[in-house]
């Protein structure tokens, strides 16, 4: 039996009341973490093009995630909380240190994602409801996908340097970077900025045992997935088939062990 090392570390999780994040928490919990979850209740899209739970997991709360670690003998805790706000992210380190401790593990992987568009269309080619981009698109997309895992980054360095701790792991979600991403354009722009600010910490933050880096999941089911969708990735020659939300849970899970203690400034693929 491998010992991954994660026993009696503490970890912020965000968007961890369903899909990635949610998978991620019970990851962890199971492997001895104690895990805080941040959230935010969403309103329904009411889109035809989206599944009808989809609507469902966007607009709950935490307390099922809670209550399955707990229930496996696992410590979390839970709060909800807006990432635009820029307040927030020096809010949820204080909740989580009042509750479990200081953290070691900081999981940036809430998004705000909004389908716009500069071409003069109304809907993707799944069907899904396309805007143009406009400042609300753009300022929405950037505050929680940019703006807070920098702050959440930068606060989680300053009391790491502060308490002399010689330990830590920071993972980020990307769908987005460099190459574009149509139809989701300012997602894809904020994640290459999130990329960018993750990979200046892997170099800056070495020194101080910090490892940085950034994980691209395949089309993963967070229940958005649609037929459509599901004969696209089939007919593809690039993804191994839709993901589950368990299947990245386990590279996130890997980069905060111990083995994954010489991995760092990357951004791991996943197919």
């Amino acid at each position: 039996m491998i010992d991954i090392g994660l026993t009696g570390k503490v970890a912020l999780i965000t968007g961890a009341n369903q899909g990635i994040g949610a998978a991620t928490a019970i990851a962890l919990a199971a492997e001895g973490v104690a895990v805080f979850l941040t959230y935010k209740r969403l309103a329904p899209l009411n889109e035809p093009a989206y599944p009808e739970e989809y609507d469902r997991v966007r607009g709950a709360g935490a307390e099922d995630v809670v209550r399955r670690i707990r229930e496996t003998g696992g410590t979390a805790a839970a709060a909800e909380a807006d990432l635009a706000d820029p307040e927030t992210p020096k809010s949820l380190f204080d909740q989580a240190e009042k509750t479990l401790g200081p953290v070691q593990i900081l999981v940036n992987n809430a998004s705000a994602s909004k389908s716009d568009t500069f071409a003069p269309n109304e809907r993707d080619s799944f069907g899904r409801r396309l805007r143009p981009v406009d400042a609300e698109t753009h300022d929405r997309q950037f505050a929680v996908d940019v703006r807070a895992p920098a702050l959440l980054i930068a606060e989680f360095a300053r009391r790491h340097i502060e308490r002399g701790a010689s330990w830590g792991r920071i993972i980020g979600l990307t769908s987005g970077g460099p190459g574009g991403f149509p139809t989701e354009v300012s997602y894809g722009a904020a994640k290459a900025a999130q990329e960018n600010y993750t990979m200046s910490a892997a170099h800056e933050l070495r020194e101080y045992g910090i490892t940085a880096n950034m994980v691209y999941p395949p089309v993963t089911d967070t229940g958005w997935v649609n037929q459509e969708v599901e004969k696209s990735v089939a007919a593809s020659d690039v993804f191994l088939g839709v993901a589950r939300p368990e299947e990245v849970a386990e590279v996130i899970t890997f980069l905060a062990s111990h083995q994954g203690r010489r991995v760092t400034g990357q951004i791991l693929r996943m197919y």
